[in-house]
């Protein structure tokens, strides 16, 4: 006969000791404040949940009202946590309000003796409740932020809901609660319980995994990014490129013309803020899709996806436009840079990017031969756009 009161105890040492663990991970200064407030959630319900293995040896008041009130607690703390993970508020205010709504049945139960079941019932769905907000905020981040290990939040939190929303039902139907918490006739309760220990000692530590993949995720956005105008570097352009869908692309191949001289005249600073105009007046008329980078210097690539030659020079006469005016507002500039553009297409795919870039930087240098400041397309004819 497996016994409950024992699944309890250990139930709220695992998650106690991992809160502890977590906390003292957070005191290192390395994380931010959402795993201090998971930390003392796994703690709260931890000690919730060894006031409660310890009914009829505790107090009724701490076994029964101070012990389910510590788990609903530290449930609270727990979706705050994940929130503020995913970078949204905590309303607090909103939480406690919720809280002390749900805390309420619980707490007007509490004395009553014939109230085990009602309270298991009440209890259990607000506990499903919580695992069923936490999975949503799991799905969310998994699709928000691509991460993998949110989907695994979601996989390990959908069963504990289901668990105690069947440990609701029962108790509604009789099948657990009569006696007591801990009376022989609850081996269904203890059954749910079993199935439940390890999915808590595995959420536990879930959002760990998270912060991990989130860190790396950010480590290798920065050392895609060229750190000057936060486009993407020659690495990040390789590693994008070979990861497009076959379909046809456009490549243009950019040059600011007399940056050269820009420097020379006006100072570096000068020619570093030029630089992040075009990136930014660039990235408006690009879709999320698209990708572009900086080759080094004053040389930019940017690849648009499913777009014909047309398109793309249409596309390049609006970043032309776009950079001239925001050029405008630079007071003093002797140098007026330019862009100096050359597009070629692969109608079949992707293809090889240094053969594109190869065809591209063709049609670049014939548009410099015909004066700079202006287009040249790649193609038979090389005519001018």
């Amino acid at each position: 006969m497996l016994d409950l009161r024992t699944i309890y105890i250990v139930s709220a040492m695992t998650c106690s000791v991992l809160g502890i663990v977590q906390m003292i991970a957070y005191s290192s200064g390395r994380f931010e404040r959402w795993l201090f407030w998971w930390s003392a959630s796994g703690i709260v319900i931890g000690a919730g949940l060894f006031s409660v293995g310890l009914r009829d040896v505790l107090p009724e008041v701490v076994s029964v009202l101070i012990g389910n009130n510590l788990i609903l607690v530290g449930y609270l703390l727990l979706i705050v946590s994940v929130r503020l993970f995913g970078g949204r508020p905590a309303r607090w205010g909103l939480s406690w309000l919720i809280l002390a709504v749900l805390s309420a049945p619980l707490i007007l139960l509490w004395r009553d003796d014939a109230s085990t079941a009602p309270r298991i019932a009440i209890f259990s769905l607000v506990c499903a409740l919580g695992d069923l907000l936490v999975m949503l905020e799991g799905i969310r981040l998994a699709r928000q932020e691509r991460l993998r290990s949110a989907w695994l939040v979601a996989a390990i939190y959908t069963p504990t809901a289901a668990i105690f929303a069947a440990r609701a039902l029962l108790a509604v139907t009789g099948w657990i609660g009569e006696g007591g918490l801990f009376a022989a006739g609850n081996g269904a309760d203890a059954w749910l319980g079993l199935w439940a220990a390890p999915f808590l000692a595995l959420r536990s530590i879930v959002i760990n995994l998270m912060a991990a993949e989130r860190a790396g995720n950010k480590l290798t956005y920065l050392a895609d990014r060229d750190a000057l105008t936060g486009v993407l570097n020659r690495g990040g352009l390789m590693r994008s490129y070979a990861g497009l869908e076959p379909g046809p692309v456009a490549l243009m191949l950019i040059d600011v013309d007399r940056f050269k001289q820009l420097n020379d005249t006006h100072g570096h600073g000068v020619g570093d803020e030029v630089l992040r105009r075009f990136a930014s007046s660039a990235s408006l008329h690009l879709r999320s899709h698209d990708l572009f980078a900086r080759q080094g210097g004053d040389e930019f690539v940017i690849v648009l996806k499913g777009c014909p030659v047309e398109k793309a020079v249409e596309t390049a006469q609006k970043i032309r436009a776009a950079f001239a005016a925001s050029l405008a507002e630079m007071e003093g500039l002797v140098v007026q840079p330019t862009l100096s553009i050359g597009v070629a297409t692969e109608i079949c795919g992707p293809g090889d990017l240094e053969t594109l870039l190869q065809r591209a930087d063709l049609a670049l240098y014939a548009r410099k031969r015909n004066g700079r400041d202006g287009i040249d397309t790649f193609e038979e004819d090389r005519q001018a756009a």
